[in-house]
């Protein structure tokens, strides 16, 4: 795991249900071994782990430019206010300015939209 050391983003492999992958790099944090991601509740990665949550994670660049090896895991989803709270505590401490700027951004689209945000939890076993 610590070809993910230092690294902001991993490309978060989710699949349909035809089997076929779908990958998005997303910012991320660790605690106590297990990735914390922050994304839209009507996301369709929240659909896909919905349906499936066997994922693949590997470090990447901003624009999803894979940079490691690809891990298997397991995602699971976590709507509570405190799941989302944390994630957004690490993601604001580890991001810093710019996770703050696109929270701001993201709340006015949220508002319109009726969205909200969730944690996804990715463990490794």
């Amino acid at each position: 795991m610590q070809q993910f050391d230092n690294e902001k983003f991993l490309s978060l492999e989710t699949f349909r249900k035809t089997g076929v992958g779908v990958k998005s790099p997303i910012w991320f944090a660790e605690l106590e071994g297990e990735f914390l991601l922050w994304t839209d509740v009507n996301s369709g990665k929240i659909k896909r782990i919905r349906n499936n949550p066997q994922v693949m994670v590997a470090p990447c660049k901003r624009f999803g430019d894979v940079t490691g090896d690809w891990v298997s895991a397991r995602a699971s989803i976590d709507e509570t206010p405190e799941g989302v709270e944390l994630v957004e505590s690490l993601l604001r401490r580890k991001v810093g300015v710019f996770f703050a700027l696109f929270r701001r951004i993201d709340t006015v689209r949220d508002r319109r939209r009726g969205g909200r945000r969730v944690c996804v939890r990715v463990s490794f076993a």
